[in-house]
This record gives C-alpha cells, structure tokens and sequence, in this order.
C-alpha cells in the first residue's frame, strides 16, 4: 500500500516549509493519521536540516501491515523519537534498543517522517497505546520530555524520600517536578526567576531556591543527592557543585553543543557522578504513560493549530521563551 500525507520541515532559513511525502506501509507497520504533536527543544536543533519535525506525536491508527499483532486499525497511538529497531540484538531484546551497535535503529528524523504532519508511517513496534481517558494533548509531551526525565527517576536508583533537585524550569524541567514528586521525592527547584516560584510549588516542588548570577545559596542550604539538569547550565559544571551532596548524581537531560568546562577534583573529592539520558526505551515509554494515567500527572500546555501558521508561532514562542511549559499542537 502506497501513502501520501501532508508534512512540515524545517528550512535553511528557519521558516516552515509545507510538503508532502510518499510512503509504502511495510509488513510490521502502520499508517498514524496525526492529531497532535508537542514541540521540542530539540526541534530547533533541526530546524535548518530540512527535516520534518517533531518526535512527540498523537494519532489514530488508520491502516495496518500484514504482519501487524500489537495495535489495530482504530487504536490511539503515541510515537515518538525512535520509529524503528532491529528488534534482533541482545539491546533490543533488553529494552536499550537506542544502544544499538550495528548501526540498525532508525530515529524518527530520517527525513520525511515525524509527528508535525497529518500522518506517519511507522514501526508497529515503537508505536504506544494511549490509556483510555487520557487526553492526546497532555500524551504528547510525554514522548520526549516525560520520557526522558523518567528515565533519570526510574533507571538510575532515585528513590522515594532523596532529595531531588531540577535545575531549570521549562517544558523538561516542570516535567520533572511533576513526576519526582508524584514518586516521592522531595523536590528541590534552582532557577533564576523569583516569578516561577509558585508555579515550581505548585507543581510539586518542596523548595526552591534562586540560583545563578548573583543569586548565593542560603549556608543553611542541604545538598540534593541527585540533580535533573533541564535548562542550560553555564559555561561551567563548578557553579553546580555546591549544590551536590556527596556521592551525588548530575543528570544532563536537555540537548547542548556547546562545550562545558569541568574541573575534576571537585567531582572526585565529592564523589560526584555525571550521567546522561536521551532516549527512552518502549518499556519505559509504555511504564510512564501507565503511570501517568494512573497518578493523573498532566504536563502543563499552550495548545496551536497543526497548521504552518500554527508551528512559526509556537516556534517562536519557544525561542522567545514565553511558553508555559510545552507547546503542543493539533488538528
């Protein structure tokens, strides 16, 4: 079976190019007719390749491959970054199919597909159910933002009662205060802006505290064991060791290319470890929405039309800094 959908990329000149693209469904997969996709951070980063944008997608399922088991024509479906795996190494069978060393994992940006379109072609395999009840628009951001931060909290022994800091609060770090405290946490907010704190409260956290520029932490300040960072942070880690308790965690979450100086005794004096998370597993994906549902945790959102006109203004929203705290758009 032959498709064509409509889709949106990215330009050299950072404007929003409609198109069209022409897919054959294949044996394991699926034709996503898209309803809603979030915006990202990391779409920016794209934005000049010439892409179809967007890794946090929402649709009905509207045709499916012969050899399709998991989901069925009707069925609502989340995909996000990864659109399709060997399903044959030994990473793929233990769920850490993003470390796959042959080279055989697909991300969703291979040129023409991804969730700013009215439709997809993906891997039956990487496509999610959505739990009933749960509203498409709050499902999208958990694709990319909810399911990179639940990595950090459920992969790398955070536990219930540990003091948990978020550096940043935007579309990843609210997130972040969201679930740390929905399994537990105490939660322990750094920002720049006195105007966040009631929402960081809001949200779940039980601190917060200025932090950066001129900003000097209490002496009476505790040290957090872990530390999610979802904003960018400096030209410098040493700023960020004061607040690190010792044998504490640093968790890079948010995408930068620019480099980041690190002087290594504070680390080593503190025992203080560097990890990185960036793309969640399908069991992870599928733990989260699970949970989210259950908890009734819903990302905080600014909805557009999935329209050109649409995506240039949540675009610029995000560059601008003025959307409270993901973007997600829709048809």
């Amino acid at each position: 079976m032959e498709l064509t959908f409509p889709v949106f990329r990215g330009s050299a000149d950072q404007r929003i190019i409609p198109d069209t693209t022409t897919r054959k469904l294949g044996a394991n997969e699926v034709y996503i007719e898209t309803t809603h996709s979030g915006l990202c951070g990391t779409d920016e980063h794209f934005m000049h390749n010439g892409l179809v944008l967007g890794h946090e997608g929402i649709g009905i399922v509207k045709h499916v491959g012969p050899e399709v088991t998991s989901v069925r024509v009707g069925d609502r479906v989340g995909f996000g970054y990864v659109r399709k795996t060997c399903r044959a190494c030994n990473q793929c069978l233990t769920g850490w199919s993003q470390y796959c060393p042959d080279g055989r994992m697909y991300l969703t940006h291979d040129h023409d597909l991804g969730s700013l379109s009215h439709g997809t072609v993906w891997d039956a395999d990487w496509a999610f159910p959505i739990p009933d009840g749960y509203d498409s628009a709050y499902a999208a951001p958990l694709l990319c933002a909810g399911a990179t931060v639940w990595t950090c909290l459920t992969q790398y022994n955070i536990r219930p009662g540990q003091r948990v800091g978020v550096l940043g609060i935007g579309g990843v770090g609210h997130m972040a205060i969201k679930l740390a405290n929905a399994i537990g946490c105490h939660v322990v907010v750094f920002s720049r802006t006195e105007g966040k704190r009631q929402e960081a409260l809001d949200f779940g956290a039980a601190e917060f505290h200025l932090f950066g520029g001129d900003h000097v932490l209490d002496e009476m300040f505790e040290p957090v064991q872990h530390l999610l960072v979802c904003g960018q942070p400096g030209k410098s880690l040493d700023t960020s060791v004061p607040l690190m308790a010792n044998n504490s965690t640093m968790f890079f979450i948010t995408a930068s290319f620019e480099p980041i100086e690190v002087s290594f005794a504070p680390l080593i004096q503190h025992g203080i470890c560097i990890q990185s998370s960036f793309i969640a597993s399908r069991q992870i994906v599928l733990d989260l929405l699970g949970f989210a549902a259950r908890k009734k945790i819903y990302p905080t959102i600014m909805e557009f039309p999935l329209t050109q006109a649409g995506i240039e203004e949540a675009m610029q929203m995000l560059k601008s800094g003025k959307i409270r705290y993901r973007a997600v758009l829709h048809r």
